[in-house]
């Protein structure tokens, strides 16, 4: 014999009931105010922590590392503006290293015929920049995160130009530029004279200049080292030294500081540096010695700072943002049996307390209805001479 076989269909009831988790049936389920007060609650603070957490991983933070210099063949940039008070026929800038190499190697620095005095406009920008810069060399520990995020690698920009020119004749100099340099100690001046090359150094030669038309004030715009970077302070922006003595010396010791910026998108070699500066008059006759100048004493660190961008990882993210919503989700369910119980409680309290009140009310009705019937019956017992039996005044009815 043949057998044929029966296929079953699957219908597709059996397929939507088909569940590796069998869920609780809605007729299990008591649906109540106080559960739908705690669940609304609890999805507003689910929404409120997904998007709070979003927030903080989308924002970045910064790592600083100090790690040894060992880069000794990189080249140092310097990028200079200042003003000096005296015509730029009289003074010179130069720069000279460790090395003692050519000083012209290392390129000139442009020199600009200009005025001192400074116009209402170029006053406005510069006491700005000065006032903005001390601030943020003060609270910089504070502000350091919020100025690598800024992205902002100029801060203060260019003094503006002069609209209308003085009457008089120049009687300053502006110098501005870039060089680049070894990176190694070195002292960049200026000093009255044109520098000369010697095979053993240099000299500065003035021969026509007297020392009554020295003025070494000085008014510095920009001073930095390397690439221009967010996050970085140049504490000698917006420096301004004025005096009315002829021979003046003032020296700038700076401490440079390789920085390496590693970001998202772009990495980047710069450096930042910190400054002491010292200032005294030049008079032989009382013992203090010296040349009569602008300089700025550079040294390179040994150690370099590595600044590094970075956040979670999308899996961290994700899971540290499914752990909390499942913590909620627990502490809401929790917190609604919490409730409910506590109600549960008011409620047979307050129940019982109804229910003893009454007992307490019913008791005195029922006697004095009994002493009422007992009365009557015995006045039913004595037939027709009637018997008076007076009643107390506790057992009065109502």
């Amino acid at each position: 014999m043949l057998r044929q076989r029966i296929r079953r269909v699957v219908s597709l009831k059996t397929v939507r009931e088909l569940d590796a988790f069998p869920k609780v049936p809605d007729s299990y389920v008591e649906a109540s105010p106080i559960g739908g007060t705690v669940s609304v609650c609890c999805w507003l603070a689910i929404l409120w922590l997904v998007y709070s957490e979003t927030r903080y991983w989308l924002d970045t933070r910064f790592l600083f590392k100090f790690t040894p210099d060992t880069d000794f063949d990189a080249k140092l940039k310097i990028n200079i503006d200042m003003t000096v008070a005296t015509p730029c026929n009289f003074i010179g800038a130069d720069i000279v290293d460790s090395t003692n190499q050519n000083i012209f190697k290392f390129g000139n620095l442009e020199q600009e015929d200009t005025w001192w005095e400074l116009n209402r406009e170029q006053r406005t920008h510069f006491d700005t920049m000065r006032s903005l810069n001390s601030y943020l060399r003060e609270e910089f520990h504070a502000l350091q995160i919020l100025l690598w995020k800024s992205g902002q690698a100029a801060m203060f920009g260019t003094l503006p130009p002069r609209k209308d020119k003085p009457k008089w004749p120049t009687d300053a100099c502006r110098i501005y530029g870039s060089l680049t340099l070894n990176k190694v100690a070195g002292n960049l001046h200026v000093s009255a004279g044109k520098p000369l090359a010697l095979p053993v150094g240099h000299v500065h030669l003035s021969p026509f200049m007297t020392d009554r038309a020295m003025n070494f004030s000085h008014r510095i715009h920009k001073f930095s080292f390397g690439e221009p970077s967010p996050g970085i302070i140049h504490p000698m922006e917006g420096d301004e030294k004025i005096t009315d003595k002829s021979a003046m010396l003032y020296q700038y010791f700076i401490q440079v500081v390789p920085t390496d910026v590693d970001t998202f998108f772009s990495k980047m070699q710069t450096y930042q540096y910190s400054v002491k500066d010292h200032d005294r008059p030049i008079d032989h006759r009382n013992g203090s010695h010296g040349v009569a100048g602008i300089f700025f004493k550079y040294d390179m660190s040994a150690l370099k700072v590595h600044v590094i961008q970075e956040r979670d990882s999308v899996g961290q993210f994700l899971t540290r943002l499914s752990s909390m919503i499942c913590g909620l989700y627990v502490c809401s369910g929790f917190l609604n049996n919490l409730v409910l119980y506590v109600i549960s409680l008011f409620s047979e309290n307050k129940s019982s307390h109804q229910s003893g009140s009454s007992a307490v009310i019913t008791q005195p009705l029922t006697d004095i209805n009994a002493a009422q019937s007992s009365i009557l019956t015995k006045a039913t017992l004595v037939g027709d001479i009637p018997i008076s039996v007076p009643l107390e005044p506790n057992m009065a009815p109502n």
